[in-house]
């Protein structure tokens, strides 16, 4: 029993995702899709916070970090999802 405990599921390599177990069938596939659009729009939300974030920073706090007003300028008005 021992050795049952220290099986684990491994993801394939180079980024390829295999479905579980629990998202066969549509409804499980249908939930898969909708969390990774889900998980998709949260980073694209959190990329344009970050982007906004360095629009309102002062020079003093931009040459801090490293970036020109002209650099945080063009980051800042990307889209976001760029």
């Amino acid at each position: 029993m021992g050795t049952i405990e220290t099986i684990r599921y491994a993801r394939p390599a180079f980024g390829a995702q295999a479905e579980p177990l629990a998202y066969r069938g549509f409804v499980g596939r249908l939930v898969f899709v909708l969390r990774s659009i889900a998980r998709q729009i949260g980073h694209m939300l959190e990329r344009r916070r970050g982007r906004l974030a360095l629009l309102e920073m002062t020079d003093e706090q931009l040459k801090d970090i490293g970036v020109s007003r002209c650099d945080a300028h063009r980051e800042g008005i990307r889209a976001f999802w760029e």
